[in-house]
């Protein structure tokens, strides 16, 4: 299984992005993002089931999107109002149970990262 990713770039705080994740499978039940910097551990931006349920990171709620396309197996997010604070890699997922997905990175399909940068 393969995840495919893409979008990110340079972009001023205050600015807007779209990531795009494509799964190489039929649908994943829960698929989503996570973001990483130097240092630090991967952690959750935002996840979503098949059936609609969304998760976000407290600290993008109200600024960034998910949303899916389960006919093209596809992930979105719409990342807005950026601040440097998000500049990260950002890593497409996706698992078929709910604990895969949000508690046990190991069983996570992951894809190949996709760099955000936000400048001040």
């Amino acid at each position: 299984v393969q995840l495919q990713a893409s979008g990110g770039g340079l972009v001023q705080a205050g600015g807007s992005l779209r990531l795009s994740c494509t799964a190489s499978k039929s649908t994943f039940n829960y698929m989503g993002w996570f973001r990483q910097t130097p240092g630090k551990q991967r952690e959750l931006v935002a996840g979503m089931s098949s059936e609609g349920v969304i998760n976000y990171a407290d600290s993008v709620n109200g600024r960034f999107t998910i949303s899916r396309d389960n006919n093209k197996n596809t992930v979105y997010l719409q990342m807005d109002s950026l601040k440097p604070g998000d500049t990260a890699i950002y890593y497409c997922a996706a698992a078929d149970r709910w604990n895969y997905f949000y508690r046990d990175e190991g069983h996570r399909a992951w894809g190949q990262g996709t760099l955000v940068t936000v400048s001040s």
